[in-house]
């Protein structure tokens, strides 16, 4: 399998050359330029270029290089789990760093340098994949550069149910990534892979299964087929409200927005009992032992003119 082995040399560059410029911008840059702006920047370089190449073994592969489909997801499970390893905290994704804005985690200009920055990174993907393409070093390359001039829709589906996939996508992503936030890596590395994996089988056919802004954006909002409100709808709309019902579900409420839950009480567990207190111990009031049954202010003992 020649296109396969380009393939699997494609994806083992693209991640030593992001390795190594993560490492020298991380030498060379400030701790805030670098978290916020580079680290991102070339996390989305590297899922950019690898979901690409990716989607050229998926249309391609199963009629020109006789791939199944056991070999394509498990392709897919690895390279998510090798991006959950060496993104080292890069999201590479809009609707996460939206994420961390609502949950009042990020400030309004870091979120915004790192939008910026993942859409930088993204078309730099492009361009970098492109060319690479460009080379022809196997059959899929080739057949991928000659369609690259026409690509088609990664949108198969009616609009209303291409914006109500990506929204169910991202719903499951967000509130996954949500729940497993505070795991350690050795866990919710393997489980979101797991899960962008089933995902992607289920919704592919429909939408590709995208579930981030700026990777569908330089991916297939050039293409044909639909108009560029249809694509924001699908791809933008869809998983941004799929996101913020996430963070609800899982929050009751958005921390950015508003103080008060909105769907889940905070009432205590146990309530005290109404009415007055129990008398204390050695209180004047309570009445003596053996003096229960008589009348306050009546003696033990009645004088001999009692009646």
């Amino acid at each position: 399998m020649p296109g396969l082995n380009v393939s699997l040399s494609f994806f083992f560059a693209t991640f030593a050359l992001c390795e190594g410029a993560r490492r020298a911008s991380k030498a060379l840059l400030p701790v805030g330029a670098y978290e916020g702006f580079a680290r991102e920047a070339v996390g989305a370089v590297q899922l950019g270029a690898c979901c690409l190449e990716m989607r050229t073994l998926v249309e391609l592969g199963p009629w020109a290089g006789g791939f199944g489909p056991d070999l394509l997801l498990t392709l897919l499970f690895l390279l998510f789990l090798a991006h959950g390893v060496t993104l080292d905290g890069a999201s590479a994704n809009p609707t996460v760093s939206l994420q961390e804005f609502l949950m009042a985690e990020e400030s309004l200009p870091g979120t915004l340098l790192k939008l910026a920055a993942q859409g930088l990174g993204m078309q730099a993907a492009c361009t970098l994949t492109r060319l690479c393409w460009a080379w022809e070093l196997s059959d899929l390359h080739l057949l991928q550069s000659l369609m690259a001039q026409s690509c088609s829709s990664a949108l198969r589906t009616s609009v209303p149910h291409g914006a109500l996939v990506e929204a169910a996508c991202a719903f499951c992503f967000h509130l996954t990534l949500l729940h497993l936030r505070h795991s350690p890596p050795a866990y919710s590395v393997p489980a979101m892979a797991l899960l962008v994996t089933v995902t992607a089988y289920t919704a592919g056919p429909f939408t590709s299964a995208f579930f981030n802004p700026a990777l569908a954006a330089s991916v297939t909002f050039a293409c044909s087929g639909h108009t560029l409100l249809e694509y924001v709808q699908v791809y933008w709309l869809g998983p941004l409200t799929g996101m913020v019902l996430a963070v609800l579900l899982h929050q009751g409420r958005l921390p950015r927005l508003f103080q008060r839950n909105l769907f889940y009480s905070q009432k205590n567990k146990y309530r005290a009992p109404r009415g007055k207190l129990a008398p204390a111990l050695g209180d004047t009031q309570t009445p003596a032992k053996g003096s229960s049954g008589q009348e306050p202010g009546r003696s033990r003992v009645e004088g001999p003119h009692s009646s």
